[in-house]
């Protein structure tokens, strides 16, 4: 799934609107699967419930998904990239700095939401072979297709990405053509338009706000449609979501229209407890589980590569450990991250086995996406002040949402007994680790020991042109956290200097600055001192990967074109045939010191950020180094010394 902003995604084509069904609705478009399914439970059906569940549905729909993200989050686009991350980069240059609390709990959020929507949607359509034989287990058979799907991700999807667009295309068409035929026996059912049938539901009804609680499921998949928003761009994406509420509402009308047929009865009753089977008519049942199946499918894969791209964003933010990506097809911006992929499918797994049925699924389903929402609201809160919004508009705007959320949060917090805990939990392990990540971050930066460039400048050119010392490499580049170009850090002089005198012909510093842009890649050269110290200065968007090996390449090969620098090797045997110096990377990785005496709060967290970072790989592999050319250097981080030690001699 490509993760490029392209120029044209943001012109509507008929060719832009099937990739747009195809990538951005899989989640929101499976929801007619579970979601009646979960109004009415295993209680006789009642006309009430009916007709007040379809209303909330449809005003669901209408008011959370179409106003509120298809009208106006599509809007807080940066170059065009949505997303909980993708906001918070374009608020966090207000003066709070507090707004990455609401980006950590939606990311979190989200991504726990991706454990449990790949089995709920494919155990929804495998569950309905049980009209075939009802004590059918379907656990292995959900299982087989997880571990399936979860196994061809490292080789790429973009061969079967080109179908996903005409199948779920197929299966819209589907939704629409089963809810008219079972509209075509009860026209009255529409009436349900009238909100005040979900007025009645709600607070007339001694269950309706509880009934809330499942209705949220139809709008679960509109905080993944913001978050596509940069594969589609946002007219394709609010021209296709005509066509794609129309279906799902005629659908959702449709098993509404059978249920009130059936008043009475219990779901049990019949050959399927999902009344989305039961509107099928019994020859055309075998198809309809099929490309039901492959729905859930496409829904499931949209959901892994989104996971993909919200890690991905993570780790340029300094929200994640450093992990291994890969690319695994020619596709632009496709990612592969293998410890998330074999995390997420064991996630899944541990779902299937837990609740084994989709019904049980749907009890636990939707607490952990509110969260987000709520998340969404408050940054977007923010963005429509830094855009100037009229007042009047933001105030209402966000009171709106800030009550309809906090509703559906009320109503989802009975879950938490039926299995909301599982995806609270994982959302609260992945907000710890983001959280440690980042305050770790702060602290260390906080007490990054800095020294002036310009007071070592001559140390440096002395040590480049001082023959007695064997030379180290013709380049040496060091990777620096520095900002400041006029600054470098302390540990790296003492490297050089001391720690073995590294003589080279041209000292280079390098320096990766993750920008609020997603796809932002240029750099910047400052030749500190002729033919010996140069810096460069990446500018690199947070969508971007730091493969610095190839950049940097690009950037000596501009130089030499430019005569800003000459890399021949400076060996006399070597320079007279023309031959290329070698260039020598140097990362320098921190250990935690026994050295330090830090506040309680500050150890616990260094400790834990330490203990993570085991799990993450080397800083040359994150920063996309040739491991080849690359020497790695370790240096205890001491942050605050030890007080003196109270040590005599005697003699």
């Amino acid at each position: 799934m490509s993760t490029q902003h392209h120029g044209h995604v943001s012109k509507i084509t008929a060719a832009g609107l099937l990739v747009t069904l195809g990538i951005i609705y899989g989640d929101i478009g499976t929801s007619p699967l579970y979601v009646m399914s979960a109004i009415i439970g295993k209680e006789a059906i009642s006309r009430d419930i009916v007709m007040g569940g379809i209303s909330c549905i449809f005003w669901t729909l209408t008011l959370q998904t179409t106003v509120k993200y298809v009208i106006l989050t599509l809007k807080a686009d940066n170059k065009g990239e949505g997303g909980i991350f993708s906001l918070y980069t374009l608020v966090k240059r207000t003066k709070y700095k507090w707004l990455i609390v609401p980006a950590i709990i939606g990311g979190s959020a989200l991504l726990a939401d991706g454990i449990i929507t790949p089995p709920i949607s494919v155990a929804s359509a495998i569950e309905g072979l049980k009209v075939y034989n009802a004590e059918l287990n379907t656990v292995p058979i959900v299982i087989g297709i997880l571990c399936g799907l979860f196994f061809i991700q490292q080789f790429g999807t973009a061969f079967i990405g080109k179908f996903f667009g005409p199948l779920m295309t197929i299966w819209f068409v589907m939704l629409g053509a089963l809810g008219i035929w079972q509209l075509t026996s009860n026209w009255g059912i529409l009436a349900a338009l009238n909100p005040y049938y979900a007025y009645k539901l709600l607070v007339i009804h001694p269950s309706g706000y509880l009934i809330l609680g499942s209705v949220f499921l139809c709008t679960t998949g509109a905080e993944a449609l913001y978050s596509d928003l940069g594969h589609c761009g946002k007219q394709n994406i609010r021209i296709s979501w005509i066509f794609v509420k129309s279906m799902l509402v005629l659908n959702y009308f449709g098993q509404g229209a059978w249920l009130i047929a059936h008043e009475g009865r219990t779901m049990d009753s019949f050959n399927t407890p999902n009344p989305f089977y039961a509107l099928m008519p019994q020859g055309f049942l075998p198809y309809g589980i099929i490309i039901a199946t492959i729905a859930a499918v496409i829904a499931s894969q949209a959901l892994i590569s989104g996971s993909f791209s919200l890690i991905n964003e993570a780790m340029r933010l300094n929200l994640w450990p450093k992990v291994g990506v890969k690319y695994p097809s020619e596709m632009k911006g496709q990612l592969y991250i293998p410890s998330l992929n074999w995390l997420l499918l064991a996630g899944c797994i541990g779902v299937v086995l837990y609740f084994r049925e989709a019904s049980n699924m749907e009890a636990a389903y939707g607490l952990a996406i509110v969260l987000c929402m709520l998340m969404t609201t408050t940054l977007l809160n923010f963005y429509m002040h830094m855009r100037r919004y009229k007042p009047f508009l933001i105030y209402i705007t966000i009171t709106a949402y800030v009550i309809i959320e906090l509703s559906f949060l009320a109503a989802n917090l009975s879950k938490f007994t039926h299995g909301g805990w599982i995806t609270l939990l994982i959302a609260s392990i992945l907000m710890s680790i983001m959280t440690i990540w980042y305050l770790a971050k702060k602290i260390r930066q906080r007490y990054v020991d800095v020294v002036k460039l310009a007071d070592h400048q001559q140390k440096l050119v002395d040590l480049s042109n001082d023959e007695s010392i064997p030379k180290y490499a013709t380049h040496l580049v060091y990777m620096t956290g520095a900002n400041n170009p006029e600054e470098i850090e302390s540990k790296v002089i003492y490297s050089i200097l001391q720690k073995r005198p590294k003589r080279a012909d041209i000292y280079w510093f390098v320096h990766v600055d993750v920008m609020d842009e997603p796809y932002r890649m240029d750099y910047k050269v400052t030749h500190v001192a002729a033919d010996d110290i140069i810096r460069v200065d990446f500018r690199l968007g947070f969508r971007v990967a730091p493969k610095v090996n190839l950049m940097f390449r690009k950037v000596v090969e501009d130089l030499v074109k430019n005569h800003e620098v000459d890399i021949t090797s400076r060996y006399e045997s070597l320079n007279k045939n023309n031959i290329i110096g070698d260039f020598k990377f140097v990362v320098l990785e921190k250990f935690l010191s026994y050295e330090n005496e830090l506040p309680f709060f500050e150890k616990v967290i260094l400790n834990a950020y330490f203990m993570l970072k085991k799990f993450s790989i080397s800083e040359a592999k994150a920063f996309g180094l040739d491991s080849s050319s690359v020497k790695i250097e370790k240096f205890p981080m001491i942050i605050s010394p030890a007080k003196d030690i109270n040590l005599k001699r005697i003699f």
